[in-house]
């Protein structure tokens, strides 16, 4: 997963035309590195939200400035399977019931 979001994260950067030649995990998005401002990192964050269902709270945009590329695509990966096993539980919690109440009417 880490490495399809990598692999996403590059090509928006690259579509919003941004130098990805020579971007490794080290490269910070903000100062000294990509150099995303504010608006960029915005438009960053929504197409992540868009693609993977992920959200990012509004006062985490200044955190995201000072990330590298390696921890940013780590941190939306882990809130992908976070997700995932979230949705996961829940829908076996549900069939778990659903199995129960067929057991109780028979």
């Amino acid at each position: 997963m880490r490495a399809e979001v990598r692999a996403f994260v590059v090509e928006q950067l690259a579509d919003m035309n941004y130098d990805v030649e020579g971007l490794d995990d080290d490269t910070t998005l903000g100062p000294a590195g990509v150099d995303l401002e504010s608006l960029a990192l915005a438009d960053l964050s929504v197409r992540v939200e868009d693609r993977y269902g992920v959200t990012f709270a509004d006062d985490e945009s200044e955190q995201l400035a000072l990330m590298t590329v390696g921890e940013f695509t780590t941190m939306v990966a882990n809130r992908v399977a976070e997700a995932t096993s979230g949705a996961a539980a829940t829908s076996g919690a549900a069939a778990t019931s659903g199995a129960a109440a067929t057991s109780d009417n028979a």
